[in-house]
């Protein structure tokens, strides 16, 4: 009978991934009281396993959304403390953009969608973007 996979633990040891695979061979024995041998096996595997990307979140400069809103959005959805979301907002005013944040792809996806449709509501065209870290 061929070897039955009993249990997998995975180990990230020096950038390689190394399975280790437990199989119990059931090999029929004469004497009944005999437990089943129990074999290791290493097997190294080449794939490595890699972080996601994160993603930058940023406001992009307009001439009609009021600095005061963008410093109540850096608050509100951002949690930035009143100094630190002025200095963005000025950032945003004078460079026409200002980084908010670098979070994984489905939070900077959810803080986007937040903070164009609370501009929306508010009748304000600031726009929030997001971008792969490392693209230009």
């Amino acid at each position: 009978m061929k070897p039955l996979v009993i249990g997998l633990v995975q180990l990230l040891s020096n950038q390689q991934n190394i399975s280790y695979y437990w199989n119990m061979s059931s090999k029929k024995r004469s004497n009944p009281t005999q437990h089943q041998e129990l074999a290791l096996e290493l097997v190294s595997s080449a794939s490595c396993l890699q972080m996601p990307p994160n993603y930058r979140v940023f406001l992009l400069n307009d001439d009609y959304t009021p600095m005061e809103f963008v410093v109540e959005v850096l608050e509100r959805y951002f949690s930035m403390e009143r100094q630190i979301a002025t200095e963005i907002r000025l950032e945003v005013h004078q460079h026409g953009k200002g980084i908010c944040g670098e979070y994984t792809r489905e939070i900077a996806e959810t803080k986007v969608i937040q903070v164009n449709e609370y501009s929306r509501r508010n009748q304000h065209p600031l726009l929030c973007r997001m971008e792969v870290l490392g693209a230009a």
